[in-house]
């Protein structure tokens, strides 16, 4: 680590928490942390997530912690995939001093981006599996890891860390300490500018002082560099390459985080990184930028966006009747709903920023703090390549006489995809008729890890019959379906018309001790019909708290949804539902 200013010791704060946990709740996080522009002693816990790398205990490349088990650094520390003599100290400040608070793993697993191109230094990224889990301490605590879309403007203040040497070819002096050091982003264009015009791509990012003095060194490889916002650090880039150390107008190269969530996500299948969008505000100066053979700016006129509409799933074939476990992309807005990586209840996307679900969910806590939704997920555990966690930032349950519903917004919004999309609301009362074929689907407690799904029919309701009510034929549901949805399709999109509840009329299977085994597939035995309250008796509450609903898209529309302050002709009402609102010239390697 290369300075011009006292160099600084660090140590490592966050809150106590497992590694089963989603990572969005602790990922981030060092309390003791309160880092400012200018220089200064790091107060003790000020980078829980720093990573020694370490061959017969020489320190040869730094690392992030990103879970329990994962450690992200680069590609170009590895050209050997050996794990012999591996390890991975973490809890770590001075590398001749132990202390009781760092911990050594070996390593089981060296995964490198397989499009790093050595020669150019592009995608150099790597992930280490651990040989065990670690246990989340003051000192040990995970990044979380900026989300694609993220923007650096030109300034942005981050800080890198590492134990590599203070200038080129001078190493750090015993005992070793961590260092720190604040750089500001430097666009790419002047980047670009800099090194040489094509060097630099856009999964780099460049951070250094114009004058020189601040930067990574050799020995820095692999480790992070991290940005602050909303109280969070969030790591946008892995030290990757450079020309010297700390030379005017050449700063560090680091591999762009916010361009490998994809690829990361489909490697750590079960309690993935936190991934944040870091937003930039103002005007990028970056785009002013110009010199000899860089391209200039491009001039575009944004296109018209495609309105966002309801009810697409382009995936789903659904034609027939049976059971069975769903496929990815068969029923888009399922939304599994959780607490601490756990979960809890089902749920449907219903607007860009709005999942609903059954309000008895959030009975024990009603309060939006711990909620996280999972959209984009096929199975609990193993790959979900099109998975997204996105937070819970706030809980509204309509006040009615007997089933409510709940409406969670999101602190994002999510990407819409083939995996992702909002379902129609049927708030009109008129899209199902006696005998429709309709489709329930969730994630029941005795379902296994994968999404099971069920063709029904709407049938009368008899004696419990109401201008509120739906109901259909019988099927079983266990705890963890609640909030799911019961699904009709009406010209060619799909309307949810009631959400699936857990009481005395809907024939819960959770109170009889021999239905243990059942899953959703099942059906239950006898003619009482699932009694179910209409989405349309919540009309009114869902257009005052979401603030209009999505349209289908016409027969000839591609995927997309528009708001609209009215109710559309096909969208009526459910029963117990619950919105949830979501909210990385010579050159050398460092």
């Amino acid at each position: 680590m290369a300075v011009c200013k006292a160099l600084c010791w660090t140590l490592l704060v966050a809150f106590l928490a497992k590694g089963c946990y989603s990572q969005l709740n602790v990922c981030g996080q060092a309390a003791l942390n309160s880092k400012i522009v200018g220089g200064q002693d790091a107060p003790v816990g000020g980078w829980p997530w720093q990573a020694s790398l370490q061959r017969s205990a020489f320190h040869f490349c730094g690392g992030s912690l990103i879970n329990n088990q994962w450690v992200l650094t680069a590609a170009h520390c590895f050209s050997s995939t050996d794990l012999s003599k591996l390890q991975v100290i973490l809890g770590a400040n001075s590398l001749d001093r132990p202390n009781q608070n760092q911990v050594s793993s070996s390593v089981a697993k060296i995964i490198c981006n397989p499009n790093y191109n050595d020669s150019t230094s592009d995608n150099d990224m790597c992930l280490l599996k651990l040989s065990s889990p670690v246990t989340f301490t003051n000192y040990i605590q995970p990044v979380c890891l900026a989300a694609p879309g993220s923007t650096y403007n030109a300034g942005i203040v981050s800080w890198v860390t590492g134990w590599g040497t203070i200038n080129s070819d001078v190493n750090l002096p015993s005992p070793r300490n961590l260092q720190e050091v604040d750089v500001p982003i430097v666009g790419n264009r002047q980047c670009n500018c800099n090194y040489g015009v094509g060097s630099i791509t856009d999964n780099m990012l460049c951070a250094g002082l114009k004058a020189g003095g601040k930067d990574s060194c050799q020995g820095d490889s692999g480790g992070p560099l991290v940005s602050k916002q909303d109280g969070r650090w969030i790591q946008s880039g892995v030290v990757s390459f450079g020309k010297g150390c700390a030379l005017a107008k050449f700063p560090g190269v680091y591999a762009r985080v916010s361009k490998y969530q994809t690829w990361i996500n489909s490697i750590i299948t079960s309690s993935q990184p936190g991934f944040v969008t870091f937003s930039s505000s103002g005007t990028d100066s970056d785009l002013s930028t110009n010199c000899t053979g860089l391209p200039p700016v491009p001039t575009t006129v944004s296109p018209t966006p495609k309105p966002v509409v309801c009810g697409s799933a382009s995936l789903n074939s659904r034609i027939g009747g049976g059971s069975s476990e769903a496929s990815a992309g068969t029923w888009p807005w399922m939304a599994s709903i959780q607490q601490n990586g756990t979960h809890v209840c089902g749920g449907t996307l219903v607007a860009e920023n709005f999942v609903m679900s059954d309000a008895g969910c959030f009975s024990s806590q009603p309060k939006a703090s711990g909620w996280m939704v999972v959209l984009g997920s096929l199975k609990q555990n193993g790959t979900n390549p099109f998975e997204v966690t996105l937070n819970v930032t706030n809980i509204t349950m309509s006040n009615l006489t007997g089933n409510n519903m709940a409406l969670l917004q999101l602190g994002t919004k999510p990407t819409l995809s083939n995996y992702i999309q909002p379902i129609c609301l049927d708030t009109s009362n008129t899209t199902v008729t006696l005998g429709s074929t309709c489709w329930v689907a969730g994630w029941g407690a005795g379902q296994g890890v994968s999404l099971q799904e069920l063709q029904t029919s709407v049938v009368d309701c008899g004696n419990a019959s109401t201008a509120d009510s739906i109901c259909t034929g019988a099927v079983t549901l266990q705890k963890g379906d609640e909030g799911g949805p019961l699904m009709c399709k009406q010209n060619n999109a799909w309307f949810q018309v009631a959400v699936l509840t857990l009481t005395s009329n809907s024939n819960s299977s959770t109170n009889s001790s021999s239905s243990s085994n059942k899953t959703l597939s099942d059906l239950a035995k006898g003619s009482s019909p699932m009694v179910f309250s209409k989405v349309s008796r919540y009309g009114t509450f869902i257009r005052a708290t979401v603030g209009g609903l999505l349209s289908p898209a016409s027969t000839s529309s591609p995927v997309a949804a528009t708001t609209v302050n009215g109710a559309s002709p096909a969208q009526a009402s459910f029963s117990s539902l619950l919105l949830l609102s979501l909210n990385g010239v010579l050159l050398f390697l460092k």
